[in-house]
């Protein structure tokens, strides 16, 4: 299993980096990272496994990157330069919403990682790390399922989760999700009746497994409720989890 080593890298340039030998559509990753060694360390692993990556050493760096160029994936540090990590999860969120992000920094403790998920992170990878765990994680999220490139739409009642449009519609209006909220919904509709628990939506739709008195899930489902207003259909099934009803 490769291991995080800072030893014998070539260094990188202060611009937004590197780029792989680009031949057809590859996929292309942004790594956000301030260190120079870390950063080197990432990109060459992963252009090694085919990607095309770009890097960018600090926050407002990134955020110009990720305009500049579309990604079909991010890695970002939280501790960052000129703009920190969760800011910049935050403008990602906000301007590309289903980007998916994959949180890699050195901060382990639970509120900050609780803080990245609600802001959209679609995974936390703690320092050191394994790159191997790293390139797994990636590969999952950037899998696809045929539901997503299809004309696949749940519904329940008058409210509707158009997935290859990510559209969601309650009676006549349009709903604004954030990518996570968005997840949490289909989530439920795809269990529309049943009682799902807040372990099963933290494991399902975070992919990440906390301590099950965490309140991560509660505050995404208090956002979504609000989003969808008085009419929204989600129940509290009290010491059990949460029910989707017909709206």
């Amino acid at each position: 299993m490769t291991k995080l080593s800072f030893a014998s890298h070539r260094k990188v340039s202060n611009t937004c980096v590197k780029v792989a030998a680009a031949g057809s559509r590859q996929v292309r990753i942004l790594v956000i990272e301030d260190e120079p060694r870390i950063l080197d360390f990432v990109s060459r692993g992963l252009e090694a496994e085919g990607f095309l990556v770009l890097g960018a050493r600090d926050g407002q760096e990134g955020l110009r990157a990720a305009e500049a160029v579309r990604c079909d994936l991010v890695i970002l540090d939280l501790l960052l330069p000129r703009l920190d990590g969760l800011s910049v999860l935050r403008a990602l969120e906000a301007k590309h919403p289903g980007l998916p992000v994959v949180i890699v920094s050195a901060r382990a403790d639970l509120t900050t990682k609780l803080n990245g998920f609600g802001l959209g992170a679609r995974d936390y990878l703690t320092k050191p790390f394994s790159f191997d765990e790293l390139l797994a994680r990636i590969r999952v999220h950037l899998r696809r399922p045929d539901e997503w490139k299809s004309g696949y739409v749940l519904q329940a009642g008058a409210l509707s989760l158009d997935v290859a449009r990510r559209q969601v519609q309650l009676r006549e209006r349009i709903v604004e999700l954030s990518d996570r909220e968005f997840k949490l919904l289909h989530r439920l509709l795809e269990c529309a009746g049943e009682v799902v628990s807040r372990e099963r939506l933290l494991s399902e739709v975070w992919g990440y497994h906390f301590d099950p008195h965490s309140n991560v899930v509660d505050v995404c489902i208090r956002r979504l409720r609000q989003k969808l207003g008085p009419d929204s259909p989600i129940e509290t099934v009290r010491h059990a989890g949460y029910r989707l009803t017909a709206a």
